[in-house]
Order: C-alpha cells, then sequence, then structure tokens
C-alpha cells in the first residue's frame, strides 16, 4: 500500500474514516459564531498578567476582536491554507490571533520563543509564514532574523509598537475593518503546524486539521465533564498543543470559560482556582513537583468547585502522584497523547474512587495513563507491526480521528510513523485490562531513549522512579552514558532535597531497590534538572557530565 493509504487508515476509529466524521460544528469559526450567539455576554477568556492585572472578555468581545482581526489578515491577501506566525508568550492578544486566523481558514504557526535562533529561522522558513504576530518583547530578535525568511512579508507588533510599525493594538480598536463571516467545512483543512521539540536535526512541523481539534476537545470535554458552567485554567505554554488543546478550545467546545495565565506562579496557583470557581486545570509533572515542594497552605482558601487536575506531556512518577495527592487531596488525572494526536488519547477514568485511582498510579511500577478515550482506538505493537498481548512492553501505536494529517514535507519521517497504518509513538508501553475489561495503557519510556547495556534494554523511566522515592532526593534523572565496557552504563543526575545527601548514599539505595544492572553508577548533582517547555526531561543534556567514566569498568 502507499503512504496516502497508511495515512487514510491512521486517521479511522472503529472502522470510520476521518471524512465520515461528523460533529455539530463544521469550523472553528462556526464554532465560536455559535457560542457567541448563544450567550453573547458570558465570559470565554479571562487573563492575568505578570502583575497579576485581570482581563476579561465576553464570548461577544472576544468574536468581535476575532472578526476585526480576521478583516485585517483579508485586507493584507492573507486567506485559507495561508501560514500565520505567532511570536509571543501566553497573551489573550494572542488566542484571539489563533481564533482569527481558523475564522478564515488560515494556518497557525506557534513559535516557541525559547528555541535558538537556528530553529526558529527554520520554523519561519519551513512552514513559509507570509505574516507574523511578534509581542513587542521579542520585535528585535524576530527583525535580526528576517534576512533569512523572504517569505514574511507582513509584522504586526502586540503591545508597544514602535514608530512605523504595523500596530495590534491599533487593528483591535479599528472600527472601520470589514468583518467577514467564518467560513465552514474545514474539518479535513490544515489549522495548525505544530514543530516538535527533538533534541537533534530540524524539528519536524506536525500538521493538524481544523476536525483533528475539534475531535480531540469533544473527547476531553465528555471525558472530564466539561460543560457550559465550567471553567478551566491554563498555566501552560501555548505554543504547545496541551495549552492549546486542552484549554483553550475544549472550554470553546463545551461553552465554558477559561482563566489563562502569562505563567505558572506556584504562589498564585491555587489562590487564582479559589477567585476564579476553576474545576480543572492541566499540568506537566514538572508543576507537580513545584508545588508540593512549594508546601502551599490551602485551609483558607474556598477549593469547592476545584474538581481535579489533569496531568500529561512528561513523565509522572509513581512517587509524585502519590505525594501530590496525599498533600492537597487534589485528583490527578493522568494522561497521554502527543502533538501528532492532536492533544491527548487517552486519561484515567475522572469518576475513579481514590483508592483505585492510586492503586493505577503505583501498583504497577509506573503511573497508568489510562484508557483510550472514543476518538481513537490504542494498542502495543512489536516492530512487524504486530499487537502484543497483556503485559508485554512494545510500541504505543494511535489511530483515530485526532491523528494528523501528516509531518509537513517530510516524507521520510512519514513513511515511518504510518508504516502499519497506524501511528507510531515511538514510546514503549504495555497494557493490561480492569475487571471490566477495559485497556489499561502505561508507558514505559522513549523508544529512542532506551539504554542498551550489555545487549539489555533498560527504561529509564523505572529508574527514575527509585531515585525520586529516595526521601533526601528533590529531583533526579537517570542518564544512560557511553561506557567502552557494557556500550552504555547508568548514571543519576540529581538535585539535592537534604544537603546531607551523598552519592555513596543514592548508590546503595538504589542497589537495595534494583537488579545490579539497572541500578546508577555514578551519581552527579546539580542545580537544575533539563526540561523542555512542556517538562519533558532532556537527559541528553547532562550526558557530557559523565564522560570521564566511559573507560571505566563498573562491577
Amino acid at each position: 500500500m502507499d503512504l496516502q493509504t497508511f495515512i487514510s487508515q491512521a486517521r479511522t476509529v472503529g472502522g470510520v474514516p476521518f471524512a465520515e466524521l461528523h460533529l455539530e460544528q463544521t469550523s472553528i469559526g462556526h464554532l465560536l459564531a455559535h457560542r457567541s450567539g448563544e450567550h453573547p455576554s458570558k465570559p470565554y477568556l479571562i487573563y492575568y498578567d505578570d502583575g497579576g492585572e485581570r482581563t476579561e472578555y465576553s464570548y461577544q468581545e472576544f468574536r468581535t476582536r476575532v472578526q476585526r482581526v480576521a478583516g485585517y489578515m483579508r485586507s493584507r491577501g492573507i486567506g485559507a491554507g495561508d501560514r500565520i506566525a505567532t511570536i509571543a508568550h501566553n497573551h489573550s492578544d494572542t488566542v484571539i490571533q489563533y481564533f482569527a486566523a481558523w475564522w478564515i481558514g488560515a494556518t497557525i504557526v506557534p513559535v516557541n520563543v525559547g528555541e535558538d535562533d537556528a530553529r526558529i529561522t527554520y520554523v519561519l522558513t519551513n512552514s513559509g509564514a507570509r505574516l507574523a504576530f511578534v509581542r513587542d518583547d521579542y520585535l528585535n530578535r524576530l527583525q535580526s532574523l528576517m534576512h533569512e525568511t523572504p517569505a514574511l512579508a507582513t509584522v504586526v507588533v502586540a503591545g508597544q509598537a514602535p514608530a512605523g510599525h504595523e500596530s495590534f493594538d491599533a487593528i483591535l480598536n479599528d472600527a472601520s475593518i470589514q468583518a467577514p463571516e467564518p467560513l465552514g467545512d474545514l474539518m479535513n483543512h490544515e489549522c495548525m503546524i505544530v514543530y516538535t521539540s527533538g533534541t537533534t536535526g530540524n524539528p519536524k512541523g506536525v500538521l493538524l486539521a481544523q476536525g483533528n481539534l475539534l475531535a480531540d476537545c469533544t473527547g476531553i470535554a465528555a471525558w472530564h465533564g466539561v460543560e457550559a458552567d465550567s471553567r478551566m485554567m491554563c498555566v501552560l505554554p501555548i505554543h504547545h498543543v496541551n495549552g492549546t488543546v486542552v484549554t483553550l478550545v475544549t472550554p470553546m467546545v463545551a461553552g465554558g470559560s477559561v482563566v489563562l495565565n502569562r505563567k505558572f506562579q506556584s504562589g498564585r496557583f491555587f489562590q487564582r482556582i479559589a477567585a476564579e470557581g476553576v474545576a480543572i486545570v492541566s499540568v506537566v509533572p514538572t508543576l507537580l513537583a513545584f508545588l508540593v515542594q512549594a508546601d502551599i497552605d490551602t485551609s483558607a482558601l474556598d477549593l469547592a468547585r476545584f474538581r481535579h487536575i489533569i496531568c500529561g506531556a512528561g513523565p509522572l512518577t509513581c512517587e509524585l502522584a502519590q505525594r501530590f495527592e496525599e498533600r492537597y487531596r487534589v485528583p490527578i488525572i493522568h494522561g497521554y497523547g502527543l502533538s501528532e494526536t492532536t492533544c491527548y488519547s487517552c486519561f484515567l477514568p475522572a469518576d475513579l474512587p481514590d483508592e483505585e485511582r492510586m492503586r493505577w498510579h503505583t501498583a504497577y511500577g509506573f503511573p497508568s495513563i489510562g484508557v483510550p478515550i472514543p476518538q481513537n482506538e490504542m494498542a502495543i505493537h512489536d516492530a512487524n507491526g504486530n499487537a502484543l498481548p497483556p503485559g508485554e512492553r512494545g510500541e504505543i501505536v494511535i489511530r483515530g480521528h485526532n491523528v494528523m494529517l501528516e509531518y509537513y514535507g517530510n516524507e521520510e519521517a512519514n513513511l515511518n510513523a504510518f508504516t502499519f497504518g497506524w501511528f507510531r509513538s515511538g514510546d514503549e508501553g504495555f497494557m493490561t485490562h480492569d475487571d471490566a475489561g477495559r485497556p489499561y495503557f502505561f508507558i514505559t519510556g522513549r523508544i529512542k531513549e532506551l539504554i542498551i547495556r550489555g545487549g539489555v534494554n533498560i527504561s529509564p523511566l523505572e529508574i527514575d522512579e527509585v531515585i525520586n522515592s529516595h526521601p533526601k532526593v528533590d529531583a533526579g534523572i537517570c542518564v544512560g552514558f557511553e561506557n567502552n565496557w557494557y556500550g552504555e552504563e547508568i548514571g543519576a543526575y540529581v538535585r539535592r532535597g537534604d544537603p546531607s545527601l551523598t552519592d555513596q548514599e543514592l548508590l546503595a539505595f538504589c542497589r537495595e531497590h534494583l537488579p545490579p544492572h539497572k541500578a546508577p553508577k555514578v551519581v552527579v548533582f546539580g542545580d537544575d534538572i533539563p526540561v523542555t517547555s512542556t517538562g519533558k526531561y532532556q537527559r541528553n543534556r547532562v550526558k557530557h557530565l559523565f564522560a570521564e567514566h566511559r573507560e571505566k569498568q563498573f562491577r
């Protein structure tokens, strides 16, 4: 079969192809128009800046701004299929820009300003972005790159626009701009290119359709009981699908509201949830660790409407899940997904009793990532695309209506990802069933991250669990480093929670809880655990710290 056939197969669920996906609204623009007509004065977007200043937009106020920006883009020749870059941090202006592009069928290219100049230049050139919305904080940086991005003809500055530059604020305040009606029938029409944050080589552009977002958000809303009276909170960067899909589009699908934060702040986290009556927040495990460390007193706060936390996009450990729930008595609904599957593909059921949820968090050596949502199917495959039985480790594969259109302009990556008519995640995991026969999935690590010591594959997440269970460890990761005797050896990179912790104490602890071939042989102490903007460990960034042990034979 050819590549397109494999991709089409990977975009089916229960035998229903993506082309036969039917939802109430056929585009994100139609969804916004419907919601603003349904309850125009209801708050949709509440934004808090760094200093705590609050801005609120009703559905109608938000729609008016979206239409105005959409009309401006139309006046500059931007239409369906054109790519629009956003170079910004979390801000209400950026949300307006996203929806304005989707209103006219254009494609958003969110730029992570934390990337280096070479990667940002690649994203802008590879996507062919014709217009960029840039916050004033990053204008000088963008201008230094524009000689390498000839397709980028128009730059609009949000915030303080210098003389001679297009001003986003001026567009928002220009009532003379002709407001277009939203385009419909855009289910299979591209709407985002999200560039993956690989550690080497150029990032891959994940091309998502409007129907991908609408399907995944429909599943997320139903799974978590997000309804018209629900308020969600966003503390994650909206240049990533987690922040965008879970906490911007999902509330709109449900007719609810979102509280957008400029960034995560431990000291204001629970206060803001209480003040705004938030029901659900989406986080990554790193933020849970910050909250546990902060040990915040919530006794005086009214958290009656706060139901649970969604957690994914990074390695949650059994120990961290247990510590957080015991400290704050807030359920963690662990889940899993990728940019390539829009966002989430599975979650723990949100209605599990506390004891059963904790069992799924801790009883199998890895916290369960849960049960597939109805918008997709999941399985565990061997290297030849054969399904593996419960308990056996293999590659997590997914097919469904949330699977991307393709990696943009990257045939080799597409051939590797869709080889067997499923999307191959590159993650190792296993599956088991509960008493009702539901499949519960687990992730044990990235296949490419597996440490191969003396020909034996070792999952770093398994060792992370043990390292982080030591009472004197604040945070730690397993690192596979080059070794002339075994090919790779096991190291631990650790941030102390107690300054009295020694390397020998930690090594002895790990030997007590792990077989000899899995136990770390070297400990390196440091102040920062390197992670991506979405909380994924960057083990390769500390491998060089173990280089002096390459020739040593460990026993």
